[in-house]
């Protein structure tokens, strides 16, 4: 016993020893509901409904782990393993990868910045979830709908820096060797045939106003002979406290950057839609163009809910082989949130597209009602 007892006091001094120098830190969201979604129209008069359990819709399902260990001089060595995963049926998102969401390692000071290695997310869908009035989460409802290059894209094998805010100011870029998307997710020999990334933006987030610019590139496997894939996007919102307000505005040119589903119930099409809207890769089609929009609003009511919806409208041009029509696509949607505790909270919201992915007459509308837990 009294073993037991020594034994158990001096790994517990160890253990403060090493906390003394790094931390590692156990976080993760648990997000489930019961969703109905129902597409209808477009070619042969399309007509489905699913009604049943969803994950992730105000948020992604995950776990992760996030470390830290202090340098001196002000540096730190940093990681962050995240795994996404379907808490309905236990089983791992983003393509079956351990750390899909997230795995990078790299260096961070309070005085130049942080410079990460690894798989992570690009600068535009880190800058304007703080923008979206349903913070780039809620499927069809959240801003990557409209403008793609904001729907929680990831690249492989990026090296990306931010550097500290600056008086609410804060610069991103970022390059990918080899996206793990595209015509090729393996890794080639040679540099050029692997699909390459360039994310930057630039940020601007103090008080109540919060504006970014973001800027992406795909450039494609140089056998293939396509065209780069570019999207650029500005936005903000002002909070006047009674409610915040939003707007968005974007182009892209020769293709579609596609993150998360949209939706509730898979990743990947299954009723004939285009599956540049419903997959969780990029397509390119040279010539094709789309001007996206967004207007938003959020407003709390009382100091444990509130509500927020926005209106977004897509505009395609040019080369419709990604998406077999060119229909204008508006996407209304709705949502609400309850807060039980600073860790749980309740949720709703539906969405209601017409044109939906650009397809004239299909129409696509979703309701949810779910509970998301932090830790």
């Amino acid at each position: 016993m009294k073993k037991t007892l020594i034994a158990a006091a001096l790994l517990a001094g160890f253990a403060g020893a090493a906390q003394a120098e790094t931390s590692v830190t156990l976080y993760g969201i648990v997000d489930l509901g019961v969703g109905y979604q129902k597409i209808k129209g477009g070619p042969g008069d399309f007509d489905g409904s699913k009604f049943g359990l969803v994950s992730g819709n105000q948020n992604g399902s995950r776990w992760g782990l996030r470390g830290t260990e202090d340098l001196g001089g002000g540096t730190r060595a940093v990681f962050t393993l995240e795994s996404g995963f379907e808490a309905n049926n236990g089983r791992s998102a983003q393509g079956s990868r351990l750390f899909g969401r997230q795995s990078t390692v790299g260096l961070a000071n309070d005085a130049w910045g942080q410079l990460d290695f690894g798989r992570q997310t690009n600068i535009g869908s880190k800058y304007f979830g703080s923008i979206d009035p349903f913070g780039a989460g809620f499927g069809q409802a959240n801003i990557g709908a409209g403008f793609s290059a904001l729907n929680t894209v990831r690249y492989d094998n990026m090296i990306q820096y931010q550097t500290p805010s600056y008086s609410g100011f804060q610069v991103g870029a970022g390059y990918s060797f080899n996206t793990g998307s595209g015509a090729t997710s393996a890794d080639s020999f040679r540099t050029n045939e692997n699909q390459r990334a360039i994310t930057a933006g630039i940020r601007y987030a103090n008080g109540p106003l919060n504006v970014a610019a973001s800027y992406d590139q795909l450039n494609q496997v140089s056998s293939l002979d396509q065209e780069k894939v570019r999207s650029w996007n500005v936005g903000g919102s002002y909070d006047f406290e009674i409610v915040k307000l939003a707007l968005a505005y974007g182009q892209t040119r020769n293709g579609i950057f596609g993150g998360q589903g949209l939706s509730p119930f898979s990743s990947s099409d299954s009723a004939g839609i285009p599956a540049a809207f419903g997959g969780s890769y990029r397509s390119t089609a040279g010539g094709f163009r789309a001007n996206s929009w967004m207007v938003g609003a959020t407003a709390p009511i009382g100091g444990a809910s509130k509500l927020f919806g926005s209106w977004q409208r897509v505009d395609p041009r040019g080369n419709t082989e990604l998406t077999g029509d060119d229909e204008k696509m508006n996407i209304y949607s709705l949502g609400y949130t309850y807060d039980l505790s600073k860790r749980t909270n309740l949720y709703t919201y539906a969405s209601y597209s017409q044109d939906y992915a650009f397809v004239d007459g299909l129409k696509s509308t979703v309701g949810v009602v779910g509970v998301r837990h932090r830790f």
